[in-house]
């Protein structure tokens, strides 16, 4: 933004990077430091621990790569199967279509299952498939839980029945990118064996740091995995965990304190609170949307996600001209539409360290942009929407009280 100044602050609302608190921003405002001096070792090891309860697992191990969310699919794929391995995985936009591409490219037997972009994963055809596997030879689930292209919520706890109902052995690996830290996610209860996130979403830190967390049952299979990896191997890092020193390669001090702030901003609001704000921000947008006149992508209730809202437009709208605009003249970044809905939608992101009144600036400025390119919308019906949603819903700052 310094080479293309605008007034006043660039209002952030794509589903990741996310807006950085100022909290986190002055953690991460230090020099760097030895990591191999007795500090950063003391500091990594209450990191691990606390990192596992935004996973709400208590046997779960965790490790913190300096990567994005792309190398911690590499990280969980590669640690617990083997090339040849079958895996089935839902394509239902454009980040799960990235992780199936990933796993082809890595030499696994994907059996892909593929729904329309704005559908869920298709979990009868899941209970089928297992079903008809009594040799066993599907070796894990591989699942998006929230698919940020299209705004769609897949339903985890589901998954983890319909295995538990075939007496299914399968790993599930599960893509929580855009979903830890701001949807319902239990680890440990729904039997997820890997699951990873990225540093730039729901925690609202720089983009750099991917979270993987795995399962007793996941480090078990890593025994086994003939995979290449180098960077990625769990051993060295489990390694360094068991010396002490727990960092096998050079990690960023800088992330290291932003994580520690951005975690202490979670349990101080509460994370069950931080998963209810995140829900209520939601459903103010949907009900601006509503009232706009224009649809969700997501065609069901049961699948919204509470981290972004993909807005189709109608056909004669181009939506990039939206995006476009919006940050052209009101200094406001939305979402492109990609790939399939390329065109045909523009996405709210509504995510991460956020408030009421931010949202409602976005939804204020998604209307003036709708008005300049032709779209007959009354200005003020989503933000009043929301705001009466607001008004009646959200609960008094707890530290103010």
């Amino acid at each position: 933004m310094d080479y293309v100044y605008g007034p006043g602050r660039n209002h952030l609302f794509v589903p990741g990077p996310v807006n950085i608190p100022d909290q986190v921003i002055r953690a991460m405002n230090r020099n760097n430091e030895d990591y191999r001096s007795p500090a950063i070792p003391a500091l990594t090891k209450i990191l691990l621990e606390d990192v596992k309860k935004i996973f709400k697992t208590t046997t779960g191990t965790p490790f913190l790569i300096p990567t994005t969310g792309t190398g911690a699919w590499e990280s969980a794929l590669t640690n617990t199967l083997s090339p040849g391995d079958r895996t089935i995985s839902f394509m239902i936009g454009q980040f799960s279509l990235l992780w199936i591409d990933q796993q082809q490219r890595l030499g696994f037997n994907v059996d892909v299952v593929e729904s329309e972009w704005g559908q869920g994963a298709n979990l009868d055809i899941l209970a089928s498939k297992l079903a008809a596997d009594t040799a066993h030879t599907i070796k894990a689930v591989c699942i998006v839980h929230n698919e940020t292209a299209t705004g769609v919520t897949n339903n985890l706890a589901r998954v983890r029945k319909i295995l538990d109902d075939y007496r299914h052995p399968a790993l599930i690996l599960v893509d929580g990118v855009s979903s830890i830290c701001a949807l319902d996610f239990r680890m440990d209860e729904w039997g997820v064996d890997v699951a990873l996130t990225g540093s730039q979403k729901a925690l609202s830190l720089p983009t750099g740091m991917g979270i993987v967390c795995a399962s007793p049952k996941a480090l078990e299979a890593s025994k086994t995995s003939k995979s290449y990896k180098v960077f990625f191997d769990w051993k060295d890092y489990l390694k360094f965990y068991q010396m002490g020193t727990y960092w096998p390669y050079t990690p960023s001090i800088q992330l290291l304190y932003g994580l520690r702030a951005a975690l202490d901003l979670i349990f101080e609001e509460g994370l069950d609170n931080v998963i209810a704000r995140h829900n209520r921000l939601a459903t103010g947008t949907r009900l601006a949307v509503e009232a706009w006149g224009l649809k969700n992508c997501t065609q069901k209730e049961e699948w919204f996600s509470d981290t972004v809202t993909a807005v189709v437009v109608p056909p004669y709208i181009e939506s990039s001209e939206i995006v476009r605009r919006a940050w052209k003249r009101y200094n406001l970044s939305l979402g492109l539409g990609l790939n399939k809905v390329a065109g045909k939608v523009f996405r709210i992101g509504h995510l991460g360290n956020l408030n009421e009144l931010q949202l409602l600036g976005c939804l204020a400025g998604v209307e003036m942009v709708l008005k300049d390119v032709g779209y007959p919308i009354k200005l003020g019906s989503g933000v009043g929407a929301a705001s009466a949603y607001f008004q009646n819903t959200t609960p008094l700052i707890a530290s103010r009280i």
